[in-house]
Order: C-alpha cells, then sequence, then structure tokens
C-alpha cells in the first residue's frame, strides 16, 4: 500500500509541480544528486529487508518505491531539456511525452516515435541507459542477495546453501 501511494505522490508531483525552469547546468547537477540519492535510498532498502520479517515482499516494495522516482526524474530532465532547447527530441515533448520516452529508454523497446536529435539529449539518453544497466543489475543484485540474507538470518533455507556452510560475507 505504501508503495502505491509513493506512486500516486511522485506521479502528482511530476504532473502538478511547476517545471518551467530553463535546463542549465544545474539541472544536470540535481539529475546526477537525484540518481545518487535513488542509489542511497536503494542501500537503504537492502539495510531494511534484511531486517524485515518478509524480506521478499520488502524487496518488492523497495523497488516499486525506488523505480518512481528515477524514471520522473529522467522524465523532469527530458521535459525540461526540451522546453529550453526545442528539437532536441525529434517530436515536441509534454510531461507525458516525455514520461513515455523515459519507459521507452527504461524497458529498451527501442525508438519508435521520440528520439534523441540533439547531443545533449542523446548524451542524457545515454546516461539513462547506463543508470539503467546499473539500477536493473547491481541494484536487483544487492536487493536479492539482502532477501537471502533476510531468510537466511530468520532461518528460511535459502536456495544453493543446502550445505550449512558458512553464512554469506556482507
Amino acid at each position: 500500500m505504501r508503495s502505491t501511494l509513493t506512486l500516486a505522490a511522485v506521479l502528482a508531483a511530476y504532473y502538478l509541480l511547476p517545471l518551467d525552469s530553463a535546463f542549465t547546468a544545474g539541472t544536470v547537477v540535481v539529475l546526477v544528486l537525484g540518481v545518487v540519492l535513488v542509489a542511497l535510498l536503494l542501500a537503504w532498502q537492502v539495510h531494511t529487508i534484511m531486517a524485515s520479517a518478509r524480506p521478499g515482499l520488502r524487496a518488492i516494495a523497495g523497488v516499486a518505491t525506488a523505480l518512481p522516482f528515477f524514471v520522473l526524474l529522467f522524465a523532469a530532465t527530458y521535459y525540461l531539456l526540451e522546453r529550453s532547447a526545442p528539437g532536441s527530441f525529434t517530436e515536441t515533448m509534454t510531461r507525458t511525452d516525455a514520461l513515455y520516452f523515459t519507459m521507452t529508454v527504461f524497458s529498451t523497446v527501442g525508438f519508435g516515435d521520440i528520439a534523441p536529435r540533439s547531443e545533449v539529449a542523446r548524451l542524457l539518453t545515454t546516461g539513462q541507459m547506463t543508470a539503467n544497466f546499473l539500477l536493473i543489475g547491481v541494484a536487483a543484485r544487492f536487493l536479492l542477495g539482502a532477501v537471502q540474507e533476510g531468510r537466511r538470518l530468520r532461518g528460511i533455507r535459502v536456495p544453493g546453501d543446502e550445505d550449512g556452510g558458512p553464512p554469506p560475507a556482507r
């Protein structure tokens, strides 16, 4: 329930907050700081997963909380870029178009109707693709490890640990 409320709040903020500032170097700094905050949120989630009575469920809630922040951070950046430098993308973008483009990049389905045209847009898109790999690969590994460790701490059998060997290193 908390994840659903978080998603609703973040979406409402994305659509309701005034995004009328120009795209500047400060925008890129905010984007980088936002990605760092998402990484810190995921690190905190790892801690809460290991301490949770239901680590698997807690991991799902953790992803459902962090992912909207990550996606909407990039969507807002793309929206500001298109407003400040029209023609950065193959189409003028509304907030919904920017969200659609961000999800297209995140899901790796490829570009269709909207694609980056300017160098800045291509650099930001490349940065998002890189961050996607990190979020999907590294974060997923840490979250899965936290689930396994949380289950091990509660005496729940963890696949691959049938020999009763030493606990995994933290």
